[in-house]
């Protein structure tokens, strides 16, 4: 498929204006494809002579192409390309008529069956580059459109679209005219959804699930129309615009690629956020954050739209500030930048020291390909990040009136990074341009090291080294131990406020127990520790007062490790004594995930596994013991979670599933009876039989995913044949059957059985990616590479197949990422 390149799309859009699209859609034309009928009208400049340019569509069969009422050849199709030649100035009819084929990879007009009751359901998802495959159109952001779509499915269906819809009999749907929006913004959801709705504001709201998903759906209805509605009315404070279309449906759909897509008026989720088994309330918290971040991209991506892909941090980095700080303030989650500093900015950390990191707003992106790389953690947390310091060196009532001129400016428009600055700039007497420059337009991560210098009268300076070229303003907190208890706790003694870079030392008194820079988070960068401040980091780090504090304090330490500068198991011994006096459940679960997946499965040797898996285990069990009293259901929850993901034996955990329990609660949700069965397998202590067995007893698109992961995971050689062909070879899996089938397969405990498939991973996932696209690329290089295998043949075989022109460039990208973090690794080791 030829990609559209940015000059391409100035060109274009230098030549057109697109009025309106009139969609017809057929969805009963059986199980692989459907009809798509599409009328573009558009206008040729007057300024523009006759001149050619082409329409995008990915036809499975393209029946015939008229313009202004004239048949075009439709075996002029180029790929996904139909020229259109000799184009007069004034205004055109494009009629296209075609087959299209549903996608299994959430790409495009995704079709699933239920496994629980054989119900259908379909969904679009049209980012970047998809809309070809739905219907025809001049496919780039800045060709914004009227879209008028009508729908014919099945009579016992509903039909969903990105403003109200009409059921007109015999199923036919209309949908009214929208606003004009983006062609990667059009939205349908079409099924025996379940639906609960409401209306807020005179706004119709509504929430729609799979039916075998409605008990899980009404339990949670009221809290989720809370957070919306709360969300919705902290933004009307915030801007001016008043939300911009007619009603507002949240649709959580099966098989979803991403967390969600911001639709106009038809958010799409992850159905993973309608939970069939317990979850702990910062879990809870994520989904809410996911609602307020697909509300903010209401007005930031949909009212006004990036004008190309180099700016699409104008959308996440915005929707991600603005989701994590309303949500703070509007709701019962009140603790959002913790979670925020442990696990989002954790992303953007690691992205933006790879060789693959870009700036937030880098100067060009050549194309679509290039542009789908960039939305990562550098675009989410790290522009969340800048923003974040923005609003602390601006102040909130600049950086609002900022946004509020933007969206006045911009309004059913498009914008860029330099549109945005400058209004900023109206309202301000800070020189944000000089700001953009230095933030945006950089790569890497500042680090930030305290000096403190004794002086004669028993008082310290301190002066900030900083490498970097960031400005930074920041807060250093000066904390004192408390003798009452021997030091385990640390009190706060002041706060104070510094703007880096500054050459002058800053008088703090006397020498503080700890002192920690960039306290509260406000800022984008790695700190270090004097010597005498991570001796008390090392003695009383759960005593810190405030758990964004001791987020601060864990992602340095976590940092330190990446950096080779503090070794893998000095981690493990601070979770091994702080965890179990921890009460923020996102650090417990951030603190644990990192110790298990990379500290003991990736940083320490072998042979230092055990010991390390041994660790985990008496912390997880110390969790467990500490929450017999019932009163801190999340932690138990998390403790449980994570004794069964490093248990070295299988006893204990065969003995909770066979009781349905672990002891003394909680009971084994079917998620947590996968999880136990998945150890299982991976620890040889099950097999077919009970794999089979569970599935009878769960037959979900869950349980599914779940006996895929535990058959790949089972140590037979038979069985990972099998799952290797499933994978590389028979192109049926689904993306979510796909990948849960990656995740089981690789094992450090089956690294000898394993061990011939790790060449043939970067031979097979070449012909796969470039046979399968984008999505199944990104999966099998994000789940498929053979990350337990740390050594330098890995990498060997890794960088060969990169020194091939052959990777798509999903798998380029995803497999030099992977390879950076091996190097990493490997560095660890040898520190």
């Amino acid at each position: 498929m030829s990609v559209l390149t940015r000059d391409e799309a100035q060109t274009r859009a230098k030549l057109l204006d697109v009025h309106r699209y009139t969609i017809d859609l057929d969805l009963t034309c059986g199980d692989d494809t459907f009809d798509s009928r599409t009328v573009i009208r558009f206008t040729v400049r007057a300024d523009q002579d006759a001149t050619d340019t082409f329409v995008e569509v990915k036809p499975a069969q393209l029946r015939s192409v008229t313009l202004d009422g004239h048949p075009l050849d439709p075996e002029t199709l180029d790929e996904n390309r139909l020229p259109l030649k000799n184009l007069t100035p004034g205004e055109h009819e494009l009629r296209v008529d075609a087959a299209m084929r549903y996608s299994r990879t959430g790409e495009g007009m995704h079709r699933f069956t239920d496994p629980t009751d054989g119900e259908t359901y379909l969904y679009t998802q049209l980012f970047m580059d998809d809309v070809q495959r739905v219907f025809a159109a001049f496919d780039q952001p800045d060709l914004k459109s009227v879209f008028d779509l009508s729908l014919k499915a099945p009579e016992d269906w509903t039909v969903l679209a990105n403003s109200i819809t009409e059921h007109l009999g015999e199923g036919r749907w209309q949908a009214a005219p929208t606003p004009l929006i983006s062609t990667y913004l059009v939205a349908v959801a079409a099924g025996p959804w379940h639906s609960v709705r409401t209306e807020h504001r005179g706004l119709p709201f509504g929430i729609h699930c799979r039916r075998s998903l409605a008990p899980h759906l009404d339990a949670d209805a009221d809290e989720l129309f809370e957070i919306t509605k709360q969300c919705y009315d902290r933004y009307h404070e915030k801007f001016e615009e008043p939300y911009p279309f007619d009603s507002y449906d949240q649709a959580f759909v099966p098989e979803f690629n991403a967390g969600a897509m911001e639709n106009p008026g038809l958010v799409t989720f992850r159905d993973e956020f309608v939970y069939r088994s317990a979850v702990t309330d910062t879990e809870r918290q994520t989904r809410a954050m996911v609602i307020a971040h697909e509300m903010a991209h209401m007005w930031f991506g949909d009212l006004v739209t990036l004008r190309w892909w180099d700016d699409i941090w104008l959308n996440e980095s915005f929707a991600e500030y603005m989701g994590y700080q309303t949500l703070t303030e509007a709701t019962r989650f009140t603790d959002t930048w913790t979670d925020f500093g442990v696990s989002r900015k954790a992303w953007g950390y690691e992205a933006d020291q790879r060789p693959s990191t870009h700036p937030v707003a880098p100067e060009a992106v050549d194309d679509t390909a290039s542009a789908l790389l960039n939305f990562d953690g550098i675009s989410y947390a790290k522009g969340a990040s800048a923003l974040r310091q923005l609003v602390a060196w601006l102040g909130e009532k600049d950086f609002l009136t900022g946004i509020n001129t933007h969206f006045v400016r911009h309004r059913f428009a498009n914008a860029t990074l330099a549109d945005f600055i400058d209004s900023l700039a109206a309202g301000t007497d800070r020189d944000v341009h000089a700001w953009a420059d230095t933030w945006l337009r950089t790569t890497g991560v500042d680090t930030l090291t305290p000096r403190i210098t004794p002086g004669d009268d028993g008082t310290c300076t301190l002066t900030v080294d900083r490498t970097g070229s960031r400005p930074h303003r920041i807060a250093v907190g000066l904390y004192d131990q408390d003798v009452a208890d021997e030091g385990r706790h640390l009190v706060l003694r002041e706060r104070l406020d510094l703007d880096l870079p500054h050459t002058t030392a800053h008088p703090i008194g006397k020498r503080p127990a700890l002192l920690l820079l960039n306290d509260g988070d406000l800022t984008y960068a790695k700190i270090r520790f004097d010597t005498q401040s991570f001796q008390s980091v090392h003695s009383g780090l759960s005593g810190l007062p405030d758990p964004l504090t001791r987020a601060v304090v864990w992602n340095a330490l976590r940092d330190s490790v990446r950096d080779g500068e503090l070794a893998p198991g000095a981690y493990l011994e601070a979770a091994r004594t702080h965890l179990p006096r921890e009460t923020d459940l996102a650090i417990v679960q951030g603190v644990l995930a990192f110790a298990a997946a990379q500290v003991t499965d990736r940083y320490l040797n072998p042979d230092q596994r055990p010991a390390a898996l041994a660790s985990l285990t008496a912390l997880c069990r110390d969790l467990i013991r500490r929450t017999e009293d019932g009163d801190h259901p999340g932690l138990r929850l998390i403790a449980v979670r994570h004794f069964i993901d490093v248990a070295a034996h299988p006893d204990t955990i065969a003995a909770w599933l066979a009781d349905g329990t672990a002891p003394g609660g909680p009971e084994l949700d079917p998620e947590l009876r996968w999880r136990v069965l998945a150890r299982l397998a991976v620890l040889g202590a099950t097999d077919e039989t009970a794999i089979a067995a569970e599935l009878e007893r769960d037959p979900s698109a869950t349980g599914r995913e779940g006996a895929a992961r535990c058959r790949a995971a089972l140590p037979d050689e038979a069985a990972k044949q099998q799952a290797w062909e499933a994978m590389f070879t028979d192109d049926t899996l689904s993306n979510y059957l796909f990948t849960a089938t990656a995740q089981g397969f690789w094992q450090p405990e089956q690294a000898d059985l394993v061990r011939q498939y790790v060449p043939r991973y970067f031979q097979d996932v070449v012909t796969l990616a470039a046979r399968r696209g984008p999505a199944i690329a990104e999966a099998a290089g994000r789940w498929a590479f053979p990350a337990h295998a740390v050594d330098t043949e890995t990498l060997r075989l890794g960088e060969a197949c990169l020194s091939d022109d052959a990777p798509i460039p999903a798998l380029r990208r995803k497999l030099a990422d992977q390879l950076d973090d091996l190097a990493r690794a490997l560095r660890v080791h040898e520190a």
